[in-house]
């Protein structure tokens, strides 16, 4: 009988030993980002280096910035990584957001195609390059999609004092990976954030015609959602996630991230 209850006793314990970490909940949170974040592959190397530090997993949900600032608004993530200043500051000032902190940056271009039908190649204030390329009615291909980066269009637009319309503008309501591809396709112009333009040189026909402008730097920010508006939020987790991508080890990997021969983002944490 002794004999027994201690054969019962090991399997019990060795049971334990395989099952415990397998059982163990896994800690995880949910970020909300742009498309160029994810598109141009930086997550890829961010992320893991910070899961294999925190053991904290990280959950993307890759949107233009508007969308992924409503994620935050409804307390659907944990944290949000947009690049849409303005929008950003409401998304504090509301509420909606605490301990907003830089990350990175880096510009947009204006891209086209090699021929340049509009004539806008090497200048040097992008309001004038989209004034010709309205007047030229070459194809342009928008975001449309409430994104960090068709926010930067309609600012351009209104300084070039344009209302874009007809045939010739292109309004397809994605991602910055599909809005290069229909314009490349098209042969037509695209306004792209160099990070991703960069992740997808060889794959498209198109060249960087206007750049250096700027209005056309383009900074990113990571802010957490409220725990005083949604109290179900993992604030301690995503301020761990903050803090790491505002760190030495966080910014060296941004800074060290290049595709295709060049530098995607420049890190800006304390700057």
């Amino acid at each position: 009988m002794k004999r027994r209850v201690l054969g019962l006793l090991g399997s019990a314990i060795w049971l334990l030993s395989i099952s415990g970490p397998a059982c163990k909940k896994e800690t995880a949170i949910k970020l909300a980002t742009t498309t160029s974040t994810d598109n141009s592959g930086l997550l890829d190397v961010l992320l893991p280096a910070f899961t294999k530090e925190s053991g904290i997993q990280v959950h993307v949900i890759a949107v233009g910035t508007g969308k992924a600032l409503k994620h935050g608004e409804n307390g659907d993530v944990d944290v949000v990584l947009v690049h849409a200043r303005a929008a950003e500051e409401r998304f504090v000032q509301d509420g909606f957001g605490v301990n907003r902190r830089d990350v990175m940056y880096n510009d947009f271009v204006i891209l086209g195609p090699r021929d340049d039908p509009a004539g806008v190649g090497g200048m040097k204030e992008a309001r004038k390059a989209m004034a010709k390329i309205a007047e030229s009615t070459a194809y342009f291909v928008s975001r449309g999609d409430d994104s960090g980066t068709h926010e930067k269009e309609k600012e351009l637009w209104k300084a070039a004092k344009v209302k874009p319309s007809g045939k010739w503008h292109l309004s397809v309501g994605q991602g910055m990976g599909v809005c290069l591809t229909v314009a490349d396709e098209k042969q037509g112009y695209v306004l792209a954030d160099r990070g991703t333009y960069l992740a997808y040189r060889e794959a498209i026909d198109l060249s960087i015609l206007v750049e250096g402008d700027p209005a056309l730097f383009n900074p990113y920010g990571v802010i957490a959602v409220n725990p005083a508006k949604h109290p179900h939020v993992k604030h301690a987790e995503a301020m761990k996630l903050i803090e790491w991508l505002c760190s030495p080890a966080g910014q060296e990997i941004i800074a060290g991230f290049e595709k295709n021969g060049g530098k995607l983002f420049h890190p800006a944490a304390g700057r």
